[in-house]
């Protein structure tokens, strides 16, 4: 399984919304304040490329945005996106096999990580990790299993997603990888955590 969303592009922001409402979408937009003029910007499995039109309202122009996405069909509906006058690149392949040509001042990865095995997320967080010039941040928005707010239900709903999403044949994991220990291998700062649907989504603005 490559973890492609080809067969549900189309389809995939209406079904994330309907279980989730808008949830994801704020998860990431919150985030979006930190990002500054010119920066330059990597976005990993952005999905159908919504976010772009949102960074197009927090910088109209001068980011420089590599838009890393493996499904062909996700990255032509992100291409008829507005993203303003912000220089974008869409790079269709998977991040194992994207190599970068510059130092990215940010990184997003929206819901990247819960698609992969533990080998395969640690050899792209590695990979990622690489990409980052130094104090670079890094938005990691995820699925979360605090033990804490209600393990049972959040248990529940994402064996049925693997499930889903395993019948589909799409996604390689099976259970979700905490990346929190990653990042404090790396001595990365926690500048923001945030929780939403209940504490299932998390979050995180981590500084290199």
């Amino acid at each position: 399984m490559d973890n492609n969303y080809d067969k549900i592009a189309r389809h995939y922001d209406t079904l994330s919304r309907l279980v989730f409402f808008k949830a994801q979408v704020n998860a990431q937009v919150n985030q979006l304040r930190y990002i500054k003029k010119n920066n330059e910007v990597l976005i990993v499995g952005g999905g159908t490329g919504w976010i772009l039109e949102e960074l197009a309202k927090v910088h109209p122009a001068g980011l420089k945005i590599v838009y890393v996405e493996i499904s062909a069909k996700m990255i032509a509906l992100s291409k008829a996106r507005n993203f303003g006058g912000n220089e974008v690149v869409f790079v269709n392949e998977g991040i194992e096999d994207f190599t970068a040509e510059t130092a990215f001042d940010v990184v997003l990865t929206p819901f990247l990580f819960d698609n992969f095995s533990e080998k395969r997320a640690s050899q792209v967080f590695e990979q990622l990790d690489g990409c980052l010039k130094p104090g670079a941040l890094w938005f990691l928005v995820d699925f979360s299993l605090d033990a804490n707010k209600g393990k049972w239900w959040k248990l529940l709903l994402l064996k049925s997603m693997y499930r889903f999403f395993k019948l589909l044949g799409i996604v390689e994991a099976s259970n979700l990888i905490d990346m929190h220990p990653y990042f404090l291998s790396k001595d990365y700062e926690v500048v923001e955590e945030r929780f939403y649907y209940g504490g299932f989504i998390k979050g995180a603005i981590y500084k290199k």
